[in-house]
């Protein structure tokens, strides 16, 4: 059985200049969650790391998604898959491709090779950050641009946690959020610290269930 509310509370408060404690890393916490986890919970939590490696990102993974039994797995990879479609179909039109090339819609047909066509057939969902992604990808900087994005994938974390506080949504999107702000810490390291004092806040609200302000 999982215990959730361990969980939370042992969650890693990271110094401030963000060097994870006793040589810790992405994985290490990943393991100290798990002892922690159910079964069940556990294999949730691999399908949802799965899915962040990125190489796994195919029709066949995002169709098991759109269909897992978490809510948050299934709306986040919504999110995701039309991101991701957003990316590729502005790297088209600046290739001057067929703007829907390589984009994965769920609409294969029966031909299609290497694919489960049992689960192929999936709908993206609604795109309500459409706008806003679209104009993030047209900045310049690269830099910039991927902040934006990362900030719009946060926001969208922190929308599907919303009043879950010591359960295993809390769980996953404080892992997807971590995710992010390792891979700042990656590409710049300034930011990284900036997104990990934000997690870090908001793991301490939900001890409260409200806004927390350090004093």
């Amino acid at each position: 059985m999982s215990n959730f509310e361990y969980i939370i509370a042992s969650l890693p408060y990271l110094t401030t200049d963000f060097k994870y404690a006793g040589g810790q890393g992405f994985e290490s916490v990943i393991e100290e969650i798990k002892e922690n986890l159910g079964e069940k919970d556990t294999e949730t939590l691999d399908f949802l790391l799965k899915g962040l490696k990125g190489s796994e990102l195919n029709p066949d993974f995002y169709a098991e998604a759109l269909k897992h039994s978490s809510k948050f797995i299934r709306s986040y990879f919504s999110f995701d898959l039309n991101l991701r479609n957003a990316k590729v179909r502005y790297l088209n039109r600046q290739l001057g491709r067929e703007e829907e090339q390589d984009v994965i819609t769920g609409q294969g047909s029966d031909e299609d090779q290497n694919l489960d066509t049992d689960l192929y057939r999936f709908h993206p969902g609604d795109f309500e950050e459409e706008v806003r992604v679209e104009t993030a990808l047209s900045q310049s900087d690269l830099l910039s641009r991927e902040k934006e994005l990362d900030d719009i994938a946060w926001e969208k974390i922190g929308h599907l946690e919303t009043f879950h506080y010591f359960d295993l949504t809390a769980v996953l999107a404080y892992v997807a959020k971590l995710h992010i702000v390792n891979r700042w810490l990656a590409l710049d390291e300034e930011t990284g610290r900036e997104l990990f004092q934000k997690l870090v806040q908001e793991v301490k609200g939900t001890f409260k269930g409200v806004k927390y302000n350090e004093q």
